[in-house]
């Protein structure tokens, strides 16, 4: 396994490494890395619906857009991140998060910190939440990466992101901040964040029986460069143009929310997109493809949800549940 720091605080720069490294190299990689004050969005999200424009626009936070699905997170130098990047066996796109972050829980429970799993894909301390995690598929490799607050400003984690009411109100929670702790909060023996990223890396490596973090070659460097330059500081990736839909509904599943913004014209499906905070092995855009032109009717629309996998496209959803945002 490859073990990396990255020293960039550029989250466009250390997205498009993610990138690079999951579609170009065939090594295992474990990685640490952190970003300057930044609001990372899901791969199928609508930005201007997760942020507060004006305190971002305000407080010069940066947006940006992950490949990963999920929600969206804020990230400061408070906020230590890490990523799994791996070869999978026999094209095995199980989203599992425990087998990867065992080894994170491991590390802080090492440290006398009652870290435990919750949910689909979060870690906690005494129920609150310390990491969110996301993951992402490209032929044989895996994407796993996640947040560990160590000592971010919750007062900009409140501000900065919008909380869908949608997203909580099964779970009864009225804030961001209520939700959250500092992982510093709780260590027996105080110690700063560059402190618990080398205990972290240290103690994965140990795990390994490795000793040694690389660095990226001049040749990854320029490669991420251009990748950073072309999708990852774009507005065209991190923003889009929003077109105006005739139809939008949305729903809370077993496996995140799911919203459709939908265009009907002449009793006809024309416009389609699927956005939210899932997960998927597959893009949505390939079954909205499908939906395109169709007929605006329960028979049209069960037809092609029933005639695929609905889980590779939205994981733990049902086809009845993905049926009831079209009528």
């Amino acid at each position: 396994m490859r073990f990396l720091w990255l020293t960039t605080q550029c989250p466009f720069h250390n997205l498009a490494t993610e990138a690079y490294l999951l579609q170009n190299s065939d090594e295992d990689i474990f990685m640490l890395w952190q970003n300057a004050n930044s609001i990372i969005i899901g791969r199928h999200q609508n930005t201007l619906a997760e942020i507060n424009r004006e305190y971002v626009e305000e407080h010069n936070i940066t947006v940006a857009r992950r490949l990963t699905g999920g929600g969206a997170v804020f990230h400061d130098l408070g906020n230590l991140n890490f990523s799994f990047i791996q070869n999978i066996q026999n094209n095995d796109r199980e989203i599992n998060f425990v087998k990867y972050l065992q080894p994170i829980v491991d590390a802080l429970i090492a440290l006398g910190i009652p870290a435990s799993f919750s949910g689909r894909n979060d870690l906690l301390i005494h129920d609150k939440k310390i990491s969110g995690n996301a993951m992402a598929f490209y032929g044989n490799r895996v994407l796993e990466h996640g947040t560990l607050l160590f000592s971010s400003v919750q007062e900009d984690i409140a501000q900065a992101l919008k909380v869908d009411p949608a997203k909580f109100a099964d779970k009864a929670v009225k804030s961001v901040r209520s939700r959250v702790t500092n992982i510093s909060e709780h260590l027996p023996n105080p110690m700063t964040v560059m402190e618990f990223k080398d205990y972290l890396m240290n103690f994965i490596l140990k795990q390994n029986n490795l000793s040694t973090v690389s660095q990226l070659t001049p040749e990854e460097e320029a490669a991420i460069n251009v990748l950073e330059k072309e999708k990852f500081s774009t507005w065209e990736w991190n923003f889009g143009n929003s077109p105006k839909y005739a139809i939008q509904r949305k729903i809370r599943t077993t496996g995140g929310s799911i919203e459709v913004l939908m265009d009907v014209k002449d009793g006809h499906i024309c416009a389609l997109q699927f956005q939210g905070d899932f997960f998927s092995r597959r893009e949505p855009e390939e079954l909205a493809q499908q939906l395109i032109g169709q007929p605006h009717t329960r028979e049209a629309v069960t037809e092609v949800i029933h005639n695929n996998d609905i889980n590779a496209f939205f994981s733990g959803a049902t086809e009845e549940e993905i049926i009831s945002l079209f009528l």
